[in-house]
C-alpha cells in the first residue's frame, strides 16, 4: 500500500474520533468549577479553575498534574496528582511552582482519570505521526 494512502486513512481516523469532552487541547484540559459537577461524580477538588495537564515521562509513564489557569506555560510546574508526576518531579529535583489549588481533603480520582485520559490521547497521536514517519520512510 502507498504510504500516502496509509497516511491519508491515518488522517481521517484521528479527523473523524469523536473528541469526549470540547475542552481537549494537546496535551491538556480546560476544567472549572461550574461545569465539573455536569461530567463527574465527585465534587470539584480544585480551589480555582484551571488545566489538567499530561507529561509522559520514560520511566515512570503518564504524569498527571494540575495548573490554576493563568500559570500553564514552559515555565510553571503544576501540582502533581499522581504518583508518576510527583516522582518525576523528585526525580528532576524540582517543586511545583504554582499555587497551591487541591482543596483539603479533595478526592483527586477523577481529576487522575481526565489526565491518564490526555496522555492516551497524546500517546495515540505520537504513535500516529511514528507510523506516519515510519511509512514515509519505507519502514513496515
Amino acid at each position: 500500500m502507498p504510504w500516502w494512502l496509509i497516511t491519508l486513512t491515518a488522517l481521517l481516523v484521528v479527523a473523524c474520533t469523536p473528541v469526549q469532552d470540547e475542552n481537549h487541547g494537546a496535551g491538556f484540559v480546560a476544567v472549572n468549577q461550574t461545569f465539573w459537577g455536569a461530567d463527574h461524580d465527585t465534587p470539584y477538588p480544585f480551589t480555582v479553575d484551571g488545566e489538567i495537564s499530561c507529561g509522559i515521562h520514560p520511566e515512570f509513564g503518564p504524569a498527571v498534574y494540575f495548573e490554576p489557569a493563568g500559570f500553564a506555560d514552559d515555565s510553571s510546574i503544576g501540582t502533581p496528582l499522581n504518583k508518576a508526576a510527583v516522582e518525576s518531579l523528585k526525580q528532576a529535583v524540582m517543586t511545583p511552582n504554582v499555587p497551591y489549588s487541591v482543596k483539603k481533603g479533595a478526592d483527586l480520582s477523577e481529576a487522575r482519570e481526565v489526565g491518564l485520559k490526555v496522555c492516551d490521547e497524546r500517546m495515540r497521536q505520537i504513535w500516529l505521526l511514528r507510523r506516519i514517519g515510519d511509512n514515509k520512510k519505507g519502514i513496515t
